[in-house]
């Protein structure tokens, strides 16, 4: 039987938020949803879609008596809610996340996280260039992976009901030291990132005329380094200035096997540009291999919808990749 909560609390419902909402609710996971958001607007959004039982501007009405709290706002606005929610945290409650910084979020968050409550930091890796409310979809976490970083003390019973929580919505879930998950993602997700946003960056500075051109004969290459570069800007602010010493250790390495490549370009050194494409080639084919991507160009993915609540005992690992 795939985990049960009464009371699931999301606290932001961006493309995750409703996505989480969505699934939880297909999948029979949670009895009641009730959803907390900044804006009124966002709210209202929310409740036309009907995404949840309870809509309020209060995280602490949101949360109270809830079972399962997830914060789904800009890792930004953590320290803030942390302090909010609080005094309403439920004894015996899980209390999670979704941001793509793990060290930061148990920082800021885990000094407020009252006795009794199980802080189980996480981060579906998961995600489209789409953000806000109507951006969700019930398939987002299907074949994807979610990591879950617990700080130490938790009940390991508390642990495994929030990883079959993400299994029964179609993720693979993995445990991991939060360090760790933040070196890991820094090169997996947040410098390709960084690196989008600079070289679409460097188009936007360019003259109209070859702008109106580039923008004209976009192979796959630079449009796909659009669609990275699409994503919610708040959300990468927040990312890059909390994961500030990993982000830096990552890019510094890439600095300087970039100023290998730029020599080897200069010198026209054909060897060793082509043994460094045999090597990254090899890599791409055991991304393939892994079930993280298909063979198909233009990052085509089948959607596949998680299996009903009483068949869902998927345990093996699956793929994914953050917008």
């Amino acid at each position: 039987m795939a985990a049960h909560f009464r009371k699931l609390a999301l606290i932001g419902i961006g493309l995750i938020g409703s996505s989480i909402a969505l699934a939880a609710r297909r999948q029979g996971l949670v009895d009641v949803i009730s959803i907390a958001t900044r804006r009124q607007e966002t709210l209202d959004e929310g409740h036309e879609l009907g995404l949840g039982d309870i809509y309020t501007l209060d995280p602490a009405e949101a949360v109270r008596g809830a079972d399962l709290v997830i914060l789904c706002a800009p890792v930004g606005t953590y320290d803030a809610l942390a302090r909010a929610i609080k005094p309403a945290l439920e004894p015996g409650a899980i209390l999670s996340d979704v941001g793509s910084v793990k060290e930061h979020v148990v920082k800021v968050v885990g000094p407020h996280v009252p006795s009794g409550v199980s802080f189980i930091p996480g981060h579906p890796i998961a995600g489209t260039e789409h953000s806000g409310p109507s951006a969700g979809f019930a398939e987002l976490f299907a074949g994807r992976w979610c990591v879950l970083t617990p700080v130490p003390g938790v009940p390991e019973e508390h642990t495994e009901k929030l990883a079959d929580f993400w299994r029964a919505m179609g993720s693979s879930v993995e445990c991991m030291d939060a360090a760790h998950h933040d070196m890991v993602l820094a090169i997996t997700s947040h410098i390709p990132h960084l690196i989008a946003y600079n070289i679409v960056g460097t188009v936007a500075d360019l003259e109209d005329a070859t702008q109106s051109e580039v923008i004209k004969f976009s192979a796959s290459g630079f449009r796909d380094f659009t669609r990275i570069a699409a994503s919610d800007p708040v959300m990468w602010r927040d990312i890059f200035l909390t994961n500030r010493d990993a982000v830096l250790e990552m890019l510094g390495r890439f600095s300087e096997d970039l100023s290998v490549l730029q020599r080897a370009v200069r010198t026209g050194d054909g060897a060793s540009l082509e043994a460094m494409f045999t090597r990254t080639r090899a890599i791409r084919r055991s991304i393939i291999n892994a079930g993280q991507e298909t063979p198909r160009a233009d990052f085509g993915r089948p959607v596949v919808a998680p299996p009903p609540p009483e068949t869902n005992v998927v345990r093996e690992h699956g793929g994914g990749d953050d917008a």
